[in-house]
């Protein structure tokens, strides 16, 4: 009795474990954060390219201890992070474009109405 009763809690043991993640997991994280990198993430998103660094780190030492749930959680997240970084960068390379077109074209408008006066509208 006491050992189909400790087969039980074994088995039920087991079955609560997380099995070990594959390092495509991994891999993709590292990816998305180079990725942020080569988009400018450490430019424009400093902040979050700091968190993805910090969660996959974390991850890593996650695995390492076995503590596979909680190591995925953080891949995820460096995942999520990296993305944000990469779209945030986006944004402010396209911010910068519009101003350097909207002051290019306040130049443009300063020299048409030197040279044609009130002429120009």
């Amino acid at each position: 009795m006491k050992l189909i009763l400790i087969s039980i809690v074994c088995l039920v043991l087991a079955a609560c474990a997380s099995p070990q993640p594959g390092p495509e997991v991994v891999d993709t994280a590292r990816a998305a954060i180079k990725s942020a990198e080569v988009a400018g993430g450490d430019e424009f998103a400093p902040v979050e390219m700091r968190f993805a660094r910090e969660k996959l780190a974390s991850a890593e030492k996650g695995m390492e201890k076995q503590k596979y749930e909680v190591a995925v959680y953080l891949l995820e997240e460096a995942e999520i992070n990296a993305e944000l970084a990469i779209e945030k960068s986006r944004t402010a390379k396209a911010r910068r474009a519009v101003n350097e077109q909207r002051k290019s074209n306040e130049e443009l408008e300063k020299t048409l109405r030197e040279t044609f006066g009130g002429e120009f509208k």
